[in-house]
């Protein structure tokens, strides 16, 4: 870490803090929403269900029923209290998830360093930047090592920029190398950024294509509503001509047509999900995230930190100057020494990434000698080149200064122009050696600097190969079990990694990785044109010497091949990769800032198994919303039925449902779809099946049929009853009575039935769901109040019924509900 100046070190004291808050405002561009709770009411209170009830209660007042205008008066209420608590428990859980994702920063304040979130900081704020962070709000340099940013998101130029001491930096850009300390000169709205309107969340997120599908969806139902409201209302008018009693059952058959349950339950589903995943270690930036990952059908993975451990260890050392291949722990000559020594040299002051840490590491317990000379930096070259090499110029006690360089072996001897052919070669050789053991191989070089007038590229020094450093970065433990899960569930596992090709293939195989054989590097894939190069992507499981735009360019080749891509990363030369896969996927620990606002999902403690764990409740929740959806569709059409088909077929005794009744189920069905299923465990073996293909239709062919199907045959069960009590000359009461058990007892039923879509009935009842159980209880024990409490019996126009009756009610009730449990059975055997 850098240390701070005098000037940055004062920083501002809490008070002042304060202060320039009060000034200045909060470090947002967008404008809070303060009235959470009044834009909720809005929603709720303009909702299609809330203004029919409301229409309705009107009616029964206007009409002198007053009780039944009270109970829709409580309905009211009760709509508005479901709706209001699905909005708070779905917000409550999106606020913590971007609690969780909101950056942050590194402030000095108060004379000490702390990490705040980003929106804490105000202006006169010190704040210490680093490489492969965002710049939080517009600011001073006031120190600067090796500073540069990249200022495209304002500019257009994708060129980085070089800052000194005193440059302004702006919010919203990216550091790219370095760091330096800060002064913050506007936050917020005051800043470049938000002058233009630059804003991130004045983007609209992209509907994915379920959230389409299931918007159209609604809207084709509410317009089939209106239609069927206009028809009722007509049939009813010209039948008694009265039109308030028309349009009093012409409501009803609008309000038992309206699927309002499907977007609630699907906002439900999504952010409870990505709720789930949190826990589950898991950030997701957009909870529409969480549905995408079902159909994943390829994942990209990084190696270092993601299927290899986060820390590295220096194994051997080659030494140039001898040929000897020194396995460590080892005695040193000094001139394998000094290969361990310039590789420290050619690295961060206060190194961050685990090799450097390594080499460190190394250098204090094989040569601590030449630890104590704190060689400070003059000149810094950043990684640079393909592949990569960085160089640092330091100021050494006497003579001149010391050029240490470390990178790829490739890239630093092509530099080394003084060696020849045949020691290069052999270099080479020892090189792949190491690398097919799976250890990271990284070239040393050194060379002198005369005066202060350096090169304006690294590879013009005059360089002298010293030697090779050879890490060791072994698999996680849990590498391969990781892959075997992808591979089960049937998605492509590819990996794509800026190391030496014969280190990638040799980690591949240790852990197991499919294909581990075949390979492809930067050059070649730069080299193909597109359509080769989809052909070639397609079998390919190993990516080497990967930089920056030839992973975008796989990335895309996979996209184009009809795969639904996943892609890890971490560092800032990833953030175009991971912006472009359909599921970018950020470490936690050791990514960038950039990598982390550029992905979807962030696996908070790096570990690759999470992915697995996303995968499976992005299944899981596509799977259930499945079945909530199916329920609705399926529950809906009796409801329909018992409305319009008694008046449209002339029955004598039409019109037996109100609102009252409608609203009752409405209120059974709502909770049971977005709470009760939406905690329905997953099925078995839903990870041993391939994903969904990415343009499937989400409720069509046969998951629609068999919904229709489901609504036909309860439909069937309800209007029987109601024919054949009609037919025996029962009264409207008993009539009424017997049709509204039937209905409430097959929405038991069929919520049992449609815990899954292959399992049977009598399978699935011991499958543990306390939720579901809970809402059911509560379904069966209003029917029971409103059955024999002699006041709920008058409110809905019952009359009391012998039990027997009941039992043929439930018997009908499970022949509807249960009309397709024979073909799960035909179909599992």
């Amino acid at each position: 870490m850098m240390e701070p100046t005098l000037a940055v070190e004062r920083g501002l004291p809490d008070a002042a803090v304060a202060r320039s808050r009060a000034a200045h405002g909060r470090n947002v561009v967008a404008a809070e929403d303060s009235s959470g709770w009044r834009a909720t009411a809005r929603e709720v209170v303009t909702e299609p269900m809330f203004l029919l009830l409301l229409v309705a209660c009107g009616l029964y007042f206007g009409l002198g029923h007053t009780a039944e205008g009270v109970t829709l008066v409580v309905a009211l209420l009760a709509v508005a209290g479901i709706s209001l608590y699905q909005s708070v428990r779905s917000n409550r859980a999106l606020q913590a998830l971007r609690e969780l994702t909101q950056p942050r920063a590194q402030v000095w304040r108060s004379g000490e360093l702390r990490a705040v979130p980003a929106a804490d900081l105000v202006v006169g704020d010190a704040v210490l930047v680093e490489e492969g962070e965002r710049i939080p709000a517009d600011g001073r340099v006031d120190s600067a090592n090796d500073f540069a940013v990249d200022e495209a998101i304002l500019t257009g130029e994708a060129v980085p920029v070089a800052k000194a001491p005193a440059d302004a930096v702006y919010a919203g850009t990216s550091a790219v190398s370095g760091s330096a300390w800060l002064t913050l000169t506007a936050v917020g709205g005051g800043t470049e950024l938000g002058r233009i309107g630059g804003s991130l969340h004045a983007i609209a997120t992209e509907k994915t294509p379920l959230q389409r599908q299931v918007s159209q969806f609604v809207r084709r139902m509410a317009w089939a509503g209106l239609g069927a409201f206009a028809v009722v209302w007509g049939v009813n008018y010209a039948r008694t001509g009265d039109w308030a009693t028309a349009l009093l059952f012409g409501l009803t058959l609008a309000m038992s047509l309206l699927p309002e349950e499907i977007p609630v339950a699907f906002s439900s589903f999504m952010a409870l999900g990505a709720a789930r995943l949190s826990r589950a270690g898991v950030l997701t930036k957009q909870p529409q995230t969480v549905e995408s990952l079902g159909s994943a059908s390829v994942i990209c993975v990084d190696k270092t930190g993601t299927i290899t451990q986060a820390g590295m260890r220096v194994a051997s050392l080659y030494d140039g100057a001898t040929g000897a291949l020194l396995p460590l722990p080892a005695a040193l000559p000094p001139t394998a020494a000094a290969v361990l020594a310039y590789a420290r040299w050619a690295s961060e002051t206060a190194p961050f990434d685990p090799m450097e840490k390594a080499i460190v590491a190394a250098l204090a317990a094989h040569a601590p000698v030449l630890v104590a000379p704190d060689f400070p930096l003059v000149h810094e070259y950043p990684l640079a080149g393909t592949p990569p090499m960085m160089t640092h110029v330091r100021r050494t006690p006497a003579g001149p200064p010391a050029v240490a360089a470390k990178g790829a072996v490739e890239h630093v001897l092509a530099v080394c122009r003084g060696l020849d052919a045949g020691r290069a070669e052999q270099v080479r050789t020892v090189a792949r050696q190491l690398s097919e053991q799976g250890l990271r191989v990284l070239g040393v070089a050194q060379a002198e600097a005369l005066g202060e007038d350096f090169p304006a590229n690294q590879d013009d020094f005059d360089w002298t190969f010293l030697g090779l450093v050879a890490l060791e970065n072994p698999p996680k433990d849990n590498a391969a079990a990781v892959l075997r899960a992808f591979g089960q569930a049937g998605i492509g596992v590819k990996m794509i990694t800026g190391d030496f090709p014969a280190t990638a293939q040799a980690i591949a195989r240790q852990v197991g990785l499919p294909g581990a054989d075949t390979l492809l590097t930067g050059p070649e894939v730069l080299a193909l044109d597109e359509a080769a190069l989809r052909q070639r992507v397609a079998g390919t499981a190993v990516f080497a010497r990967m930089f920056p735009e030839a992973k975008l360019r796989v990335v895309n080749a996979l996209k184009a091949n009809g795969e639904v891509v996943a892609m890890t990363g971490d560092g800032v030369n990833d953030g175009p990769a991971l912006k472009a896969a359909h599921i970018g996927v950020a470490m936690g620990r050791r990514g960038s800032e950039v990598a982390r606002q550029a992905a979807s999902l962030v696996l908070v403690d790096d570990n690759l198994g999470g992915m697995v764990t996303a995968v499976a409740q992005g299944r899981r929740i596509y799977q259930n919303l499945q079945k909530a959806i199916s329920y609705i569709v399926a529950i809906h059409l009796p409801i329909v039925a018992t409305v319009a088909v008694p008046l449209l077929a002339g029955w004598p005794l039409a019109n037996l449902l109100g609102p009252v009744h409608v609203i009752f189920l409405e209120l059974v069905m709502g909770p049971t779809c977005s709470i009760a299923f939406e905690n329905e465990p997953a099925e078995a073996g839903q990870m041993h099946a391939p994903p969904r293909a990415p343009g499937a239709v989400f409720l069509g062919g046969w998951a629609l049929g068999r919904s229709l199907l489901q609504g036909l045959g309860i439909g069937a069960g309800v209007l029987g009853v109601y024919y054949v009590a009609m037919r025996a000359g029962r009264p409207v009461a008993e009539m009424r009575t017997l049709v509204f058990a039937t209905l409430v007892l097959s929405n038991l039923v069929l919520t049992l039935v449609n815990r899954s879509f292959s399992q049977s009935l009598w399978r699935t009842l011991a499958v543990p769901n306390r939720l579901l159980w809970l809402m059911l209880g509560l379904a069966l024990a209003l029917l029971l109040v409103s059955l024999w409490v002699p006041a709920a019996q008058t409110l809905f126009g019952f009359a009391p019924v012998p039990a027997a009756e009941l039992g043929w009610c439930a018997l009908a009730a499970l022949l509807g509900a249960g009309a397709l449990e024979p073909y799960k059975l035909l179909k599992k055997g």
